[in-house]
């Protein structure tokens, strides 16, 4: 049987997971333009390892689809065909969000996953190659977010706006609500009242995402 071409099969499986080249490029941590050259204009000529292996895990198919050889069992590509179009992996990284006094950002290595229905993330208006679910660490969020809780953060491009937002502060990974009332400064507020507010310069503080969705222990 002929091999499906990897770059028509990557466009159709973009568009059945509701999402875009771009978007799975800045999955890969690539920039917006590297998939659609990649399809268009066949540069590169394959995709490199890592990032093929990293995108079939994401869109639930078999490496082999997407370019690479065929190395899965037929049991784990059965489970895999499974996800295709219904349910999405999202990513759970090795890295928390402080609620507390803050802790270093470590490496972003994936440990896991959390499985989501791909026509309630639509619904959601949310885009799955987008999303990251990490940790909270500490307790200055509560009683909306509690330590141990995971949280799904939306890390699509958008500029500052009030809300809970996952942002790194001086090599620090935070959650925490932000306000942007002062002019030309932004206030990282806690939802326990035992923390002070952090206000700081737009240059000081990072964006990383915003936050739409937890789960915790009762």
């Amino acid at each position: 049987m002929k091999s499906p071409d990897p770059r028509a099969r990557l466009v159709e499986l973009a568009a059945a997971q509701g999402t875009s080249l771009a978007a799975l490029s800045a999955y890969l941590g690539r920039n917006p333009a590297y998939l659609q050259q990649f399809v268009r204009k066949g540069s590169p000529r394959k995709l490199e390892e890592g990032d093929r292996r990293r995108l079939a895990r994401f869109l639930g198919v078999d490496e082999a689809e997407l370019g690479g050889a065929e190395e899965i069992s037929p049991g784990l590509a059965r489970s895999a065909l499974a996800l295709r179009g219904d349910w999405v992996e999202v990513p759970r990284l090795a890295l928390g969000a402080s609620a507390g006094p803050g802790a270093l950002a470590g490496d972003e290595a994936m440990v896991g996953a959390f499985r989501f229905s791909a026509a309630w993330l639509r619904g959601q208006g949310l885009d799955p190659a987008l999303l990251s679910a990490i940790a909270v660490a500490g307790d200055s969020m509560e009683p909306t977010l509690r330590d141990g809780d995971e949280i799904l953060v939306d890390r699509r491009p958008r500029g500052w706006r009030d809300g809970v937002h996952v942002v790194r502060c001086h090599e620090a990974l935070l959650v925490k609500r932000v306000d942007l009332s002062a002019p030309g400064r932004v206030t990282l507020r806690s939802d326990n009242p035992a923390y002070p507010p952090l206000e700081l310069g737009p240059d000081e503080v990072d964006l990383v995402g915003k936050v739409v969705w937890k789960s915790g222990r009762l």
